[in-house]
């Protein structure tokens, strides 16, 4: 064996593999070095520690020239790599394309950063809501017509439900009436007050279903934002200054309010509100409101009193009102197709993301 020849070989290896190779051939467990050393105990003393300390000597020279080799490859390979994946950071940078907020979400984060501006608080409730809290707390029992305006989706329980409804206080409500999806927050409005006492003021985001005719100016799942106040010697006034400031903070300083009377189960009286735009010089009439109906306070009372919580609303006052979010970005924006918003069509999206 030519050990000048072997290092030689071992430095001129273009590649790991061959290097591998190499190791195997000289090295290995049937190498040339190994074979070698196989051969020293058929040696006399003399001559089996002579040629011993040159084998040991060949086999360490090849292990350095092995290692020196192996890292001399492993780093052209790297440089190599990073050659072909550098970078020019005078090349113009790539625009990523980035999402936003879609329309009714933007609306609805103007809506409510206007209340929270007036002390409100934020609260949202379940969409699967019992029949109690949707219809009969609000003063909607089931023969009155009003139910006939929101026939809607109405959830079947099995024998063993595979899920329970839940009141204010996390007990299972499933037996009080069906359970149907929510037609509007309302609902949450009588869970909140009969989870804390007065004074409050509270608005509700959310969405509500209804079996809606779908066309231009109808859906069967959209969005309305609801709000309470409950205290002591609330009044239609009260009622009107906060619609004002509402009116005010989506149409700036000019911005004032209407109200013209109408009816609603869980009001009285009940007022339909609408708002100046003064941009363009007209009345866009948004949603109801009115004074607490008295049958909603006794109703949350008895609910109260069931649970051994004392009566909280007797000689209270408050007022409430709902508006669609939806309706409010078609005026707004002269959106002539309420079913655009849900039609996942970027090119209209596109116009409003925040």
């Amino acid at each position: 064996m030519n050990i000048e020849a072997a290092l030689e070989q071992i430095g001129q290896a273009p590649t790991l593999e061959s290097l591998q190779s190499l190791k195997v051939q000289y090295l290995g467990k049937n190498g040339l070095v190994t074979q070698e050393m196989k051969t020293l105990g058929r040696l006399d003393p003399e001559e089996r520690r002579e040629k011993g300390r040159v084998l040991n000597e060949w086999k360490q020279a090849l292990e350095s020239a092995l290692e020196a080799r192996e890292a001399q490859l492993k780093e052209q390979a790297l440089q190599a790599k990073l050659e072909q994946e550098s970078i020019d950071v005078s090349l113009p940078g790539y625009a990523f394309p980035s999402g936003g907020l879609h329309i009714t979400s933007l609306i609805l984060q103007e809506l409510v950063g206007i209340f929270r501006k007036l002390g409100f608080s934020v609260v949202e409730g379940p969409e699967v809501e019992s029949e109690f809290f949707n219809f009969d707390a609000l003063n909607m029992p089931e023969w009155h017509p009003a139910r006939d305006m929101q026939d809607t989706f109405w959830v079947e329980f099995k024998k063993e439900p595979s899920f329970t409804l839940q009141g204010p206080f996390g007990e299972d409500i499933t037996g009080l009436g069906g359970a149907v999806l929510r037609t509007h927050t309302s609902g949450m409005q009588i869970r909140y007050m009969i989870q804390h006492t007065p004074p409050f003021r509270i608005v509700v985001p959310g969405r509500v279903f209804r079996y809606e005719q779908t066309d231009a100016s109808h859906e069967a799942m959209f969005h309305q934002l609801e709000g309470l106040v409950v205290g002591e010697g609330i009044t239609m006034a009260d009622l009107k200054g906060a619609i004002g400031e509402l009116a005010r903070g989506l149409f700036g300083k000019e911005g004032k309010a209407r109200f013209q009377p109408t009816y609603f189960p869980f009001v009285e009286p009940g007022v339909q509100f609408a708002m100046w735009w003064p941009e363009r010089q007209k009345w866009l009439e948004l949603g109801g409101a009115g004074m607490v109906h008295p049958y909603l306070f006794k109703a949350v009372d008895d609910y109260r009193e069931q649970q051994g919580l004392p009566r909280a609303y007797e000689g209270l006052t408050g007022w409430a009102f709902g508006m669609g979010v939806e309706r409010l970005a078609l005026l707004r924006y002269g959106i002539p197709d309420i079913r655009y918003f849900y039609q996942n069509r970027l090119s209209f999206l596109r116009q409003f993301r925040g």
